[in-house]
């Protein structure tokens, strides 16, 4: 079924003909109990550097994308699905392929046309199936394809695989569910929902998880999509789903207005367990920036109401301001994640501090294009996860700590007590520390972008 589209109940509807193969699966089973479960600890990248920076997801885990209509909640669906192109070409088993199902419903079919065609220019498609219950759909078929959905990433997370599975999205589902349920003669609850519309969610969604060993440690990752009403995160559908996840991606109208894409509110944006599985280098890195994200938020709302700042105040700003545009991304561009420290790195420790402001990005592409090669494959290592802790011979000696390279040093982490962990933090810390020598080489771009600075 891979590279096929499909409707709620397997038929194929991209006129390619029959499948080729057929496999009857239950569409509504049992999620797996507590001792078939294992923590979430493998990152699952999106490519996006406000997401695997500030809310880091894990395989096995349920990240709910909330927002208001055309507020880039399926972009940031569509950029994961795109990013898992690269990591799947250096996978060297079957099990270290991340397989992507993409579950569109009441959507308009000339929305899905589209999506089917992003996908294949990218060459994305030889990995994804797309499940489609359009709004032409009879209610009963849009609200059965998440299920159905749901089964196709079962088969690869209980044979030993990984799938990451997106519901775009769930609000159209539970309105299928309502219309279904007024028919017939349900007695309706708040917001004429039927009683049982938490059970509708929850029962799809605890089916997302990451099996442990011995049940051949496959994981299905579930990224569901709600849309709210004039940014009404406390309605009944929004509250159900924040009470079933793991965390929530959140999205606001002003934020994308203003040019901030992707248009994440990072206060209200969480992840719950995805930061067990964030690489220790990222980790390292971006300690101090979400601190410094809030700190810009608060100080800028009562900046505006006078001009007489003290230097630490209008550091501060400058600071927040940097920090928030190098957080922006275009659209379909998603960056692999050594990229993303060593952008994250110079911005934390204040190599953009003098940089204007129209001028970050080009800045970023400046630095991506003159940083050694030799350090972003020091940093491509730390993608995989190390899971066999080493003789003590073959110990690495943990190189010294990295020095202050700006206004703020990379936070200290407390030391992981595992063998298995020291030695990706030890790799981290030395990358770190050559990612500062180089920058102070890279730092002199700021001169090129803008001659008559400081």
């Amino acid at each position: 079924m891979l590279g096929r589209v499909v409707d709620a109940l397997g038929v194929p509807i991209d006129g390619r003909g029959a499948l080729s193969d057929h496999e009857r699966r239950r569409v509504e089973v049992k999620a797996p109990g507590i001792i078939e479960r294992k923590s979430v600890h493998e990152p699952m990248q999106t490519g996006l550097k406000a997401v695997d920076s500030l809310v880091p997801i894990g395989r096995g885990q349920r990240e709910l994308i909330i927002g208001d209509r055309q507020t880039g909640k399926t972009a940031i669906a569509i950029d994961t699905i795109l990013n898992q192109k690269q990591l799947n070409l250096k996978a060297t088993s079957e099990s270290e392929i991340l397989y992507c199902v993409y579950v569109a419903i009441g959507q308009k079919r000339s929305t899905v046309a589209q999506l089917v065609q992003i996908l294949s220019e990218a060459n994305a498609l030889e990995y994804s199936i797309l499940v489609a219950a359009t709004a032409s759909d009879p209610a009963p078929l849009q609200f059965l394809a998440p299920y159905s959905g749901c089964a196709m990433g079962e088969y690869f997370r209980d044979n030993g695989m990984h799938a990451l599975i997106i519901y775009d999205d769930l609000s159209k589902q539970a309105v299928a569910y309502r219309q279904m349920s007024l028919l017939l003669r349900r007695p309706p609850g708040r917001e004429a929902f039927p009683g049982d519309v938490f059970y509708l969610h929850s029962r799809l969604l605890e089916r997302a998880a990451k099996r442990s060993d011995q049940t051949g440690a496959g994981s299905l990752t579930a990224l569901p999509v709600i849309e709210t009403q004039a940014g009404d995160v406390s309605a009944y559908i929004p509250t159900n789903v924040i009470s079933i996840t793991d965390g929530q991606i959140c999205l606001e109208t002003e934020l994308f207005y203003r040019g901030i894409r992707p248009a994440i509110n990072v206060g209200l944006s969480v992840s719950r367990v995805g930061s067990a599985a964030q690489l220790k280098a990222m980790k390292q890195v971006c300690g101090s920036l979400k601190l410094e994200l809030a700190q810009y938020r608060e100080v800028a709302a009562f900046a505006q109401f006078g001009s007489d700042l003290d230097a630490a105040t209008q550091a501060l700003l400058n600071r927040g301001a940097r920090l928030t545009e190098i957080l922006k991304q275009p659209q379909y561009t998603p960056l692999p994640i050594e990229k993303q420290i060593l952008v994250i790195y110079a911005a934390v420790n204040g190599f953009c501090d003098r940089m204007p402001l129209d001028k970050i990005s080009q800045y970023e592409k400046m630095l991506l294009s003159t940083v050694k090669p030799e350090l972003l494959e020091s940093l491509k290592g730390l993608v995989h996860i190390y899971q066999g802790a080493a003789p003590a011979a073959e110990m690495p000696q943990e190189p010294p700590q990295p020095q202050s390279m700006g206004t703020s040093a990379v936070p200290q982490q407390t030391p992981p007590r595992s063998t298995a962990e020291e030695i990706p933090l030890a790799v981290a810390r030395g990358a770190a520390q050559e990612a500062g020598e180089s920058l102070w080489q890279a730092r002199y771009l700021s001169e090129l972008c803008d001659p008559g600075g400081d």
